[in-house]
Formats: C-alpha cells, sequence, structure tokens
C-alpha cells in the first residue's frame, strides 16, 4: 500500500516510518521542518515538505501522492501547550481529512487519548461518554480530541487510536525526559489518580497493525490501569530518584481505561503490558 504518514518526524510517526517500510509498504513522511527530511529518508520513505495548516498546501501534496491511507501522528507537545496541541487537532486535521477526501483517500488511521472519558470509579471502556462538560484548561484538550475524531470519521474506513500515557524512548517519562526531571526534583506528588499507560513500542505497533483492523475506535493501553500512588514510586525507582510524597485524593475523570475491546476484536495485546517492568526497561 501507499501510506501517507503525517507528522513522519514526531515520536511515534518516526519510529512507526521503519516498520511500514520493512512490511513492504510505500511510504511519505510529512514534516514541516526541513532538519527532519533526511532522517524520514534515512528510514526509507519519501519525505514531503509541508504545513498541515496551510489548506491549500494539504490539498496539493494528497491530490498528488495519492495515497490509499493516511495515517495521523500529528501532535505539538514539545512546548507543553494544550492550546496549540488542540489546534494541530482542530485545524490541521480538519485540512489533512478534506485533502484526504478530495484525494478519494478510504483509510485513516488516527492517534487519540484514552483520557478524555467522563469521571468514574472503574476504567474506562470505549462506550463511556466522553467529559463534554470538562472545565478549562481540560475542556482544550477534550474539545481538540472530539473535533479530530469527528473528523476523521468523516473517512469511509477509520481506525481511532486512543493511546494511553506514552512512555519510553523520547516521550516526557524518557530517563531525562520532563516528567523524569520533575520525580528527581520531587516535584509530583503520587495521588490517587488512576492511569493508564502506554509503551511507545506498542504504540507503533498498534498503528501499523491497524492498517488490517475494521473501521473503530479503540482505548490502546497496557493491562494494569493504576492509581498514582502504586505507578509513581515504581517509576521513581526505575529512575533511581527519591520516593515521591503521597497526596490522596484524585480527579473524577483520572479513572484509567480498558483496553478489552481492542483485545477481542482485533487480537491485539500490549508487548509491555504492564508499567512495572516496562518503566525499568526503557532505562539505560
Amino acid at each position: 500500500m501507499k501510506i501517507f504518514v503525517a507528522g513522519a518526524s514526531g515520536v511515534i510517526g518516526k519510529l512507526l516510518l521503519p516498520q511500514l517500510v520493512e512490511a513492504g509498504h510505500e511510504v511519505i513522511g510529512m514534516t514541516r521542518k526541513e532538519e527532519q527530511k533526511s532522517s524520514i529518508e534515512q528510514a526509507g520513505a519519501r519525505a514531503v515538505l509541508a504545513d498541515v495548516f496551510d489548506r491549500e498546501q494539504m490539498m496539493n501534496v494528497l491530490s498528488h501522492v495519492q495515497p490509499d491511507v493516511v495515517i495521523h501522528q500529528l501532535t505539538s507537545l514539545s512546548g507543553g501547550s494544550s492550546a496549540e496541541n488542540a489546534r494541530i487537532r482542530i485545524e490541521g486535521t480538519r485540512n489533512l481529512v478534506d485533502a484526504a477526501k478530495q484525494a478519494n483517500v478510504q483509510k485513516m488511521i488516527a492517534q487519540s487519548i484514552s483520557w478524555l472519558y467522563e469521571p468514574g470509579k472503574t476504567p474506562a471502556t470505549e462506550d463511556t461518554a466522553i467529559d463534554l462538560h470538562a472545565a478549562m484548561p481540560r475542556s482544550t484538550t477534550i474539545n481538540g480530541v472530539l473535533a479530530l475524531e469527528q473528523a476523521v470519521q468523516e473517512i469511509p474506513k477509520h481506525v481511532i487510536l486512543r493511546y494511553g500515557t506514552l512512555y519510553g524512548p523520547a516521550t516526557w517519562y524518557a530517563e531525562h525526559g520532563d516528567i523524569a526531571e520533575k520525580v528527581r526534583h520531587k516535584e509530583m506528588a503520587a495521588t490517587d489518580g488512576v492511569s493508564s499507560f502506554l509503551h511507545v513500542e506498542d504504540a507503533i505497533r498498534s498503528a501499523l497493525l491497524a492498517l488490517d483492523w475494521q473501521t473503530g475506535t479503540y482505548n490502546i493501553v497496557d493491562d494494569e490501569p493504576a492509581k498514582g500512588t502504586a505507578w509513581l514510586p515504581i517509576y521513581a525507582q526505575a529512575l533511581g530518584a527519591p520516593a515521591p510524597d503521597m497526596q490522596s485524593g484524585a480527579n473524577g475523570w483520572e479513572r484509567g481505561a480498558s483496553n478489552h475491546k481492542v483485545k477481542q476484536e482485533c487480537g491485539w495485546s500490549p508487548q509491555y503490558a504492564t508499567w512495572r517492568t516496562g518503566f525499568f526497561d526503557c532505562m539505560g
């Protein structure tokens, strides 16, 4: 297949490219940064320089490439701005989807998040309602994700991957990532809030396998949703950092997510089944 990857120089995109190439696909990787073109080409893909916010440019690029599948891995996380990330999800996705529709693309695979659900006591399933009444600043993220998912669903065949909190190489949880530094300086307390984690290798593998999945929305998370009081001390231990302070309480939406649907319907399961071992495996 001819596959167009938007966000080819991101945490997932840059690691996904060589796996798509190895699987025998013709891969075109999009980036807006000139300095990223060479790494895309070194992965065996063809590099395209384009800005997802330039609507006309996106129309022209997709019309020229004529891909069979578009993989949407666009994010803006390096600056930590939820507003900028929401803009990519809203405006960027709109331009990408409209360009794909004009090019008669039949399938799109898109990155979403698994912590978008309304408050609850148990891990959320894909049937759980989205947290539409969230207060600021969470509502900025929710509105962006909702716009992304609704736009992607306009493509005849679509797979929405609701990733858990990513850890592993080049993430905020990497050995020298932003979260790691906060933990080293005891700037994070362990709370009762529940998180569902996902190793980047499992995120990449799900995007690759989703080429053959039926249309649907799936929580892509590991097998062990956990309270911060459980996972953060283990993460600190993996870092060789001081044990975190404990703090009672949690946000209602910090409930984690269930991966039962993707296991049953697609046969997917995480290679890193739990953060308990995954945190140690990705250090050093």
